[in-house]
Order: C-alpha cells, then structure tokens, then sequence
C-alpha cells in the first residue's frame, strides 16, 4: 500500500450512518435488497470462472462458486450499514470472498500438498487489499497455470473498490494482520497430512499468549473466519476517524464471533470430514460433551463481545445469524446433529430462534 493512503489520523470521532437499529430492520434490507445483488454478482463471477483456459483451474473455480456461494450471501451483510457505499461493498466483500474460496479449493481439491505453491497462491489476497502494489504470478509454484486471468480480475475488482472507500487506510494494518493469519491458516492445514498438525499446533501456540482463554484449534478456526475483514470493510465505508472503533472490533470479532463463525462450520461437517479424512478442529475436542461447552462459551462470549461494538444491534444479529445459518442447514437433521444444534440455539436466546426460523425460510424459498 502506498504511504498516501496510510497518512489518514484517528482523531476524528466514529460516524457510522446506522440505517437500521432493529434486528427485524436489519434482516429486511439483507433479504430484499443485499441478497439480490449478491445473486447477480456471483452470477457475472460465475461467467468468468466458465472462461478459465485449465480445465482443472476452470473446474474448481466452478466448484467454489457452486458449494461455497453461502460464504458471500452472509458476507454481504456488513453491506447493510455502508449507506451510498452499500453496492461498492458488497462487490468488494463478493470478490474477496470468491478469491478465498478458489484459493480453498486449489490447496483441497487439486491433488497439490506444496506449501511454498500455497503461499504464493495467497499472495493474491494481499495484493487485492493493498491498492498501489505491484501484483504477482500466483501460479508461479503450481501444476496448473492458465486461469485466462480470472484470479487477476478478482484481485483487481477488489483494488477498485477499496480505493473508493473514505476510511480504508485507518483499518489497512488491521485487515492485513487478519489476512495474514488466514493464509498462514490456509497454507499449514493444507499440507501433507504427516506434517499439517505438527505445524499447524506449534503456530498456533506461538499465538495463544494474547488469548489466554482458547485453546490451538480454537485460534485455527478464528484465523480461518473471513467476518472481522468484513466489519472493518463496513468501517471503511464510512467517513470519519475509527481508532476507538477498529479495536473495539477486533475485540469483538477475534476470537470469539470468528471463532463461532468456523467452529459451528465444522460442526456440521463432522461426518463428511470424518469420511474424507478431512482436518476438522471439532475433532480435537475429548468428546463430544467438551465440544458442545467449548461452542456454548463461544455463543456465550460472541454475545457478550457484540454489545462492545459500534453496532451492538447489528452484531448481535452477525451472532444469532451465524447460528441459524449453519443450524437450519440440511446437514444438521441428515446427521442426527439436531439435539445439540437446539442446544445451542437455545444458550443464543429466543433472537437466535426467530432468526433461525427467518433463515430456514430463505433457504427454502429464497435461495434453495
């Protein structure tokens, strides 16, 4: 990122133009007006995965789009209170994202254990969020190469984006730090399954003296949560000073409300990661007692965080949305996870109910 954009001060007070202070406020506008965009963009962006020369690039940035669309349908909620920058952000946070989710699935699906080839894969998320810098060949180190520049013009939709946003420089430094341990994330639980847990463990150790109260695979999961980006890009969408505001969010969202966000997306994946011999933090509990009080603690302090933040309201609602989105998925009654998906819906209160109830809706009808 170039200096110009780091020169911007704090002193200034945090202004954000809070559209809707009701939960029920909230979730209107996401359904109605937010969802829709998201359907159209990820759409254009499946166009142009159609268009990737490797039929192996092609294939998994298909695949991505298809069983991953849901991360940028509840991504572009942090678009809701971005006022006049409301579409810009949602184009921003869609294009991230997408990015992410392709990366995921170049490092899983693609037969390729070579941490240096993920690296440099993930390069690509740093220079999307860094306008002024320089890009690279993110296909340097692996076996397939010509995405006919699709991965290109994902990082160069987020750039254009994030040079429109007023406030963008005050959280640079924050959204970096939280990309970095995500890729640090995506590149050691992605190597050959001798090695990755050894790894993975010793890194997040070396992590833990800031968060005296989690445990390593609770810290792995956090770093893998795209959400605290996403409210800081809600941030930067806005004029005015954020110190006070930036931190309060971190606060929040790292690592409890990410956190919750990957814990519970494990949660429901148990069986077919049990089946494929897929990494799964969950697993790493004693039992499953433990794993049901460690994700109720999540629940429990994600709630308590949110009342912290410059939209108690709307974080609130980040929190009892993550649990009826991944609790009202199919794979809860298809693998009998229903009795302890109740339970913790229950520690969320009788908000987490009513939102559930909402989402199991749209799913059915909306986005099904």
């Amino acid at each position: 990122m170039t200096e110009a954009w780091l020169e911007a001060t704090d002193t200034a007070p945090t202004v954000l133009p809070v559209r809707y202070k009701t939960r029920s406020g909230i979730l209107s506008h996401y359904i109605f007006k937010t969802l829709p965009q998201v359907k159209k963009l990820l759409k254009y962006w499946e166009n142009q995965a159609a268009q990737c020369k490797d039929s192996e690039l092609r294939k998994q940035a298909l695949a991505s789009l298809h069983a991953k669309d849901f991360h940028c349908h509840g991504g572009a909620v942090y678009a809701v209170n971005c006022g006049s920058m409301e579409y810009l952000t949602v184009r921003l946070i869609v294009a991230y994202q997408t990015i992410c989710d392709y990366l995921d699935n170049l490092c899983d699906r693609a037969g390729s254990t070579d941490g240096k080839a993920f690296e440099q894969l993930h390069r690509s998320l740093f220079d999307a969020l860094t306008p002024g810098s320089s890009t690279h060949d993110y296909y340097l180190y692996y076996p397939y190469q010509d995405d006919s520049g699709y991965l290109l013009q994902l990082v160069n939709e987020c750039r254009s984006c994030i040079q429109q946003l007023p406030s963008y420089a005050e959280v640079y430094r924050e959204i970096i730090k939280l990309a970095r341990w995500y890729t640090d994330l995506q590149v050691k639980k992605h190597l050959h399954q001798e090695r990755r847990e050894q790894v993975l463990q010793a890194w997040c150790e070396e992590n833990l003296e800031t968060y005296p109260e989690i445990w390593w695979q609770e810290f792995a999961a956090a770093s893998g949560s795209t959400l605290a980006i996403f409210a800081l890009f809600t941030l930067a969408a806005n004029k005015g000073g954020c110190a006070r505001a930036k931190n309060q969010i971190m606060s929040a969202y790292f690592p409890w409300i990410c956190g919750l966000h990957i814990l519970l997306d494990y949660f429901i994946d148990q069986e077919e990661d049990r089946q494929g011999g897929d990494l799964n933090f969950n697993f790493y509990y004693q039992d499953e007692p433990q794993m049901i009080e460690r994700l109720s603690l999540f629940v429990k302090n994600s709630l308590l965080a949110a009342t912290t933040t410059p939209l108690p309201v709307f974080d609130k609602t980040i929190v009892h949305g993550l649990l009826a989105m991944y609790l009202s998925d199919a794979k809860v009654d298809k693998y009998r996870l229903r009795q302890e998906a109740d339970h913790l819906i229950n520690q969320a209160g009788k908000g987490a109910k009513s939102v559930y109830h909402i989402c199991h809706m749209v799913r059915k009808f909306y986005l099904g």
